[in-house]
């Protein structure tokens, strides 16, 4: 199985710099932009039997584009969806700097819960490895996973065989990663692929 992962398209809560958590934010136009040409690039060089993606409004949109192309229904599953902020969901990234109860040091966020219901790092690792133990390695199918930035992180770390420890990176809007999928517990090779404009889109919570 090869997988091709990739961070959805410029949203319009990247562009105004808020924490956007669960909430509803589209994207914007240069996003729905970006995400039609990947696509079509990636049409050109990758054949995708399955996409597979976050229900948030985001992610789907992004998905949409390849499915346009490759002619697919998506499956969505919540297990991909960005980290729950709880009461940080919808602030902007100034407000969250200065907040008493915002963890501003990333490594040690993987207990770390935001007040009101968030999720920690150890609860979206969990769901992430729930997700990966149910694709199976031994089949023919490329893959695409439409994700996000905070939920990329630990993806990384469960791809690398790393956890508890996570890498403190991740990918740009729209960049794609590529993987041999072997199953949980083994050490992966990623390889990245930056179509369209993706190279473009720096975004650091």
């Amino acid at each position: 199985m090869k997988l091709y992962i990739i961070r959805h398209a410029e949203s319009e809560a990247n562009k105004q710099r808020i924490m956007a958590s669960r909430l509803p934010f589209p994207l914007t136009d240069e996003g729905k932009n970006d995400a039609k040409l990947i696509a079509s690039q990636l049409k050109e060089i990758v054949k995708i039997d399955k996409i597979i993606s976050s229900p948030l409004i985001r992610a789907e949109e992004t998905a949409s584009f390849f499915c346009n192309e490759y002619k697919l229904t998506p499956d969505f599953d919540i297990r991909l969806a960005e980290q729950d902020l709880g009461i940080f969901s919808g602030m902007t990234y100034d407000e969250v700097k200065i907040h008493p109860l915002y963890e501003n040091e990333t490594l040690k966020r993987w207990n770390w819960k935001p007040e009101g219901n968030g999720e920690s790092y150890s609860d979206i690792a969990d769901r992430v490895v729930s997700f990966f133990s149910e694709l199976n390695p031994d089949t023919t199918e490329n893959v695409l996973i439409v994700t996000h930035a905070v939920t990329f992180r630990l993806i990384r770390s469960v791809l690398e065989n790393t956890l508890p420890e996570f890498s403190v990176s991740f990918p740009n809007n729209g960049e794609i990663w590529e993987v041999d999928f072997k199953g949980l517990g083994h050490v992966h090779s990623i390889k990245s692929l930056y179509l369209g404009n993706s190279i473009n889109f720096v975004h650091n919570p």
